[in-house]
């Protein structure tokens, strides 16, 4: 995923973009208004994240200037601990979120996914490169070959591909794909994850899941 930062504390821009940019993710950074909002005007963001006070032009002029122009971008936007009329103002411009400074760089990661989600899709289905899934329908195809996989499987992708180029923790896949049935010390999710390897990258020359040994699992956006 592609995003912009619009935030006037360099040091802190700098630290949020090194984090994205470690997280498998691009980034880009503004330190004014009138910038980020010539930014964020670009189809390829994929969210902002934005302080309020800003020079030129601040982030709640800025949010409500996208909304206006029709742009749905997601907007997190980054407020003091007392401001609570600047959390008001920006949710009533069209912001999709808030976070009080100062903030935990996993929590901004978990913002970021939860808005992006939220995102309206021109369809139901997932696309990551040449591997598409269809929730619906229940089928999974890549390099356009239609995929073999079974319940659990599909479920494990499904989440993946939801989190394509986050990690996926294997407490997560647990609570999700087996809703608490399996334990976390199983080798449950190591069978599944190596099963799908064998389905939707090996046959294809590809390497798309990456192991993050202790912590889970990322589906590269690029493999």
């Amino acid at each position: 995923m592609h995003f912009l930062v619009v935030e006037d504390e360099v040091r802190l821009a700098d630290l949020i973009v090194q984090y994205l940019r470690e997280s498998g993710h691009t980034a880009e950074v503004c330190h004014d208004g009138p910038s980020g909002l010539e930014a964020a005007r670009d189809p390829r963001v994929d969210a902002v994240v934005m302080d309020v006070m800003l020079p030129g032009m601040d982030g709640v002029q800025v949010c409500r200037t996208l909304r206006r122009e029709g742009s749905d971008v997601p907007v997190v936007l980054l407020t003091a601990r007392s401001a609570i009329n600047e959390r008001v103002a920006g949710l009533d411009a069209g912001a999709d979120d808030y976070l009080v400074k100062p903030f935990a760089l996993e929590e901004l990661s978990a913002r970021l996914r939860a808005v992006s989600r939220r995102r309206p899709a021109l369809g139901s289905r997932l696309e990551v490169g040449d591997l598409v899934l269809d929730p619906d329908e229940r089928r999974a195809w890549r390099a356009g070959t239609e995929l073999d996989l079974s319940r659990r499987e599909f479920a494990v992708l499904e989440i993946l591909m939801e989190n394509a180029g986050w990690v996926v923790t294997r407490t997560r896949l647990l609570e999700e794909a087996w809703d608490g049935e399996a334990d976390l010390h199983s080798n449950a999710i190591d069978v599944h994850i190596s099963k799908l390897r064998s389905k939707i990258d090996k046959p294809f020359g590809r390497a798309s899941i990456t192991t993050l040994r202790g912590t889970g699992y990322r589906l590269e956006t690029r493999s």
